[in-house]
């Protein structure tokens, strides 16, 4: 029990029971931050984090008990204040002796009160500064779990990745097998190709060997044809001899812008067809001959309108079935005759005039083979 007296006028012990209750109050409230700033820190610490899991809990239950410890205390201390306060309320009317004590009390606990505010104030200040370091520890618990959480996305896209490489190599590998067995089969078709490359090779040389046996055969009887013909026909100016071929003037065998042979025209044919005729019994039969019988035109176009023919290229081949006929009618065997047309496609005279116009128009007879 306190043994110390107050006076009636001055009572101060009910200020100081607020006072130190709401000091202990603080000291707890500054205790939970201090513990759990510890345990923050404690928990991100990698490498001892189990360990400090374990502490945590320790910690915890020891601060706990402390906490009720204090609050038990706390409830003592304001049971002790309170008689204390009665006693001295109750003492207070009989101690006038006691009053210089009692203006030292008041000085004393003035002295403590203020002691006790700046204590308040500084503990204030460092509660402060606890709250902006678990601000801060917060801040920083938020990012590392925002890290984490885009490492675990940056694993899973390096995964999805890593299984697209995998489907796409297995599907190169496809590729390059059916690569290979199309390059196989390419080559076997290849070799098979060179194989009938060569036997197509010997057989057309062999087919080119007689086509020109066959040739320098039938080149033996083509000056004899032309020189025959020629004397058959006299020296005309309108039938020459140009190379492998006979040229006759169209205007001797047709009038024109017609395809129908005039009487000397058919004259001259038959002359032409004696000589053939008298060939035919002269070429060995082994020789399978021909007389090509070519019609060409001049480059003027044709008349709108014209009956049978609407353009050159139709007036040569009318003109050269003419003249084939017309050499079957006087003896001569149609397989050997194969007419033609060319229109104004192979002029021998490049102008204009009325000469180069007519040496155009014209029919080309060829000993050849077929």
């Amino acid at each position: 029990m306190l043994n110390i007296r107050f006076r009636e006028k001055t009572n101060t012990w009910p200020a100081f029971v607020d006072l130190f209750s709401n000091l202990v109050i603080i000291l707890i409230f500054l205790l939970i931050v201090f513990v759990f700033l510890w345990t923050t820190t404690s928990v991100f610490n990698k490498d001892t984090g189990a360990k400090a899991v374990a502490d945590l809990k320790r910690a915890n239950e020891e601060q706990a008990q402390r906490i009720v410890q204090m609050t038990a205390d706390e409830e003592e201390a304001k049971r002790l204040l309170v008689l204390a306060r009665a006693e001295l309320e109750s003492l207070s009317a009989n101690n006038d002796e006691l009053t210089n004590e009692l203006e030292q009390v008041d000085v004393s606990v003035n002295e403590l009160i203020a002691d006790y505010e700046s204590k308040v104030a500084e503990l204030q200040s460092q509660g402060i500064d606890l709250q902006a370091q678990v601000t801060e520890l917060t801040k920083q618990l938020n990012q590392a779990n925002l890290d984490k959480q885009r490492t675990a996305e940056l694993e899973q896209e390096r995964r999805n990745l890593q299984e697209q490489m995998n489907a796409q190599r297995a599907s190169l590998a496809d590729q390059l097998n059916k690569l290979q067995a199309a390059l196989d089969a390419a080559e076997e078709e290849s070799h098979q190709k060179d194989i009938q490359y060569v036997e197509m090779s010997t057989r057309l040389n062999k087919a080119l060997a007689d086509k020109v046996a066959e040739l320098n055969e039938v080149a033996k009887y083509q000056s004899a044809f032309y020189k025959a013909i020629k004397d058959a026909l006299g020296d005309d100016k309108f039938i020459q001899t140009e190379g492998d071929r006979f040229v006759i003037s169209s205007d001797i065998l047709f009038s024109s812008g017609s395809y129908t042979l005039s009487p000397e025209g058919k004259n001259q044919l038959r002359l032409i067809a004696n000589v053939i005729k008298d060939l035919e019994n002269k070429i060995p039969t082994n020789v399978d001959w021909i007389i090509r019988v070519d019609g060409h035109t001049d480059r003027q176009q044709v008349v709108p309108g014209t009956r049978g023919y609407s353009n050159n290229m139709e007036l040569s081949l009318l003109r050269a079935n003419a003249v084939a006929k017309e050499l079957a009618n006087d003896g001569v065997s149609r397989r050997r005759l194969i007419p033609s047309g060319f229109g104004d496609l192979h002029p021998v005279a490049l102008g204009k005039d009325a000469a180069s116009l007519q040496q155009n128009r014209r029919i080309e007879l060829q000993l050849t083979n077929r």
